[in-house]
This record gives structure tokens, sequence and C-alpha cells, in this order.
């Protein structure tokens, strides 16, 4: 049975670890025309980011005040310092490296996770993933969402599978843990498409995954296709159908992050019972337990 990361965390770190999401200013190759302009078909203006601190101050400023939001609720705890924008290792090795280095600086900070895409993880910035994880521990998370080639198109993701299963390769060898991104309920999938693109990150060597729901926000592309009647999203009870069976194919030593996403209310459009999160997740954990 896969475990949940709060387990994980516990046993890796002793205590309960929170992530603290900070903003670096980096754009994405599918943005600024290197591979294309707009962004994934789903991604919102703030590249997922909604929920991290602005731009405005340093590193460390953001982090001290991601820190201060959540430390009441965190009695000996630690923390990670999340780049959670959109490409976070899109840009020179210089720049990356100050970046990386303040956010493991702070001794509250016990390990850094950085997202970005399979296709902007060259060898020099490995190697700097793996000189930094020797002094705290890195994790990559990779925005993947599917296997399914066709989809991939759609979404306009601009890799195809083999980018993603060679990056996952060359950074399981300089021994950096992998979190792969998979969205459930993506037009024209099938309930096998989800298992699938978890059978086949797994078979790559992710560490870990995080589960999302498609939800559609204002103003991106996919809200146009939403809203012209091409697709429709999924009901709660279907979402924990697939899900459940994308677990079912993980291994024992692949840690589940995530089980869903949510968006950020104010730019929701559907599916609107995501807006209760804590409905969704008692749910979701009750029915992973039957």
């Amino acid at each position: 049975m896969a475990k949940r990361v709060n387990e994980y965390y516990k046993e890796k770190f002793g205590c309960k670890v929170y992530k603290l999401s900070v903003d670096a200013g980096f754009t994405c190759p599918n943005r600024d025309g290197k591979i294309g302009y707009g962004g994934c078909i789903f991604c919102s203006a703030e590249g997922s980011g909604e929920f991290a601190e602005k731009q405005g101050k340093s590193i460390s400023g953001q982090l001290e005040n991601a820190k201060k939001r959540v430390e009441r609720k965190i009695k000996d705890g630690k923390y990670i310092a999340y780049f959670q924008s959109f490409t976070n290792t899109y840009a020179d090795i210089k720049t990356l490296k100050n970046l990386y280095y303040e956010a493991i600086k702070p001794d509250y900070i016990v390990g850094i996770a950085i997202g970005t895409r399979p296709d902007c993880l060259d060898d020099s910035i490995i190697e700097l993933l793996a000189e930094i994880n020797k002094i705290k521990p890195v994790s990559i998370e990779l925005g993947f969402q599917t296997s399914n080639e066709k989809t991939a198109l759609y979404i306009r993701r601009g890799y195809d599978n083999e980018v993603y299963a060679d990056a996952v390769r060359r950074l399981r060898d300089a021994n950096i843990e992998v979190v792969t991104h998979i969205i459930i309920g993506l037009p024209e999938e099938k309930e096998e498409d989800a298992v699938k693109t978890t059978s086949f990150a797994v078979a790559c060597g992710t560490n870990g995954v995080k589960f999302h729901l498609l939800h559609i926000l204002e103003n991106t592309d996919i809200a146009k296709d939403y809203e012209a009647g091409k697709f429709k999203c999924l009901e709660l009870s279907e979402y924990a159908r697939i899900l459940k069976k994308c677990i079912s194919v993980l291994d024992e030593n692949t840690v589940i992050h995530r089980i869903t996403g949510d968006g950020a209310k104010k730019n929701l459009i559907a599916p609107l019972w995501s807006a209760d999160k804590k409905r969704v997740l008692n749910f979701l954990n009750k029915y992973l337990a039957e």
C-alpha cells in the first residue's frame, strides 16, 4: 500500500512538515515563445501558483511571510521551501543557484521542492540539484498530467512521453526525488487513461504522485471549450472512483503527496463542488478507506 505524504515526511524528518510556497518570478517556455505561447490549456495566469507568496520580496522574505501565516497551526514542525509557480528551473545556472541556496539557508527549512517541466532539466541543472541535495533534500515536481499523447497535444503540454521518462531516469540516477503531477478528468479521457498514466509514471520510476482534479478556471483556454459544451467535468463520486483505481496501481514505495487539487474559489468555474475542500477531502478519505 502506498504511503501518504504526512506519514512519509514524519519518517524522513521526524516531525510534521509543511510546504511554504514561493514565487521566484519565473515564466515558462510554453509561454514566452520558446515552445509556444499561452501555456498549457488549463494553466491560469498565475502558473498554478495562486496560493504562493507573491513576487516583490526576496525568497527569504517570502518564506518568512508564509511561515508567519501558518506557524500558529504547527507545534514543533518544520518546513519545505516550495518553488511552485510556472517553471522553476527555467533560468541560467547562476540565477538558479542563488535562489535555491537562499531558500535552504533558514534553519527551519528542511528541504526544497521545485516544480518544473521535464524539458527544462539539462545536465548542468541536475548537477546543481545533486549538489544541493547533499545539503538538504531536493524533490523535483514534474507536470506530466497524462501519458495519452493525443490528450497531451490538446492540452499543449509541449513534449512527448519519452522526454518525461528520460528526465525521471536522469533525476533518479542523481539520487533526486521525483514527484509526478497527474490530472484526472481531462477531456475525452476515459477511466483507464488516468490509470495508464499512473502506471506509466510508476514504471518510469517516480517516487511520488500528486493527483489533481481537472478544474476550470476563468480566463484559461480550456474554459472556452468547457463553456462551449465540448466536455463535462467529473462529479465527486466519479472522481473518487477513478482516483481509487489509480492508487491501486501504485507500489508500496510510492508516496501519495495529494489526492486532489483545488483552484482559487474566486476564479473557479467548474466543478463547483471542488470549492468545499474539507467536504471533498472527507469524502475521498472515507471512500478510499472502504
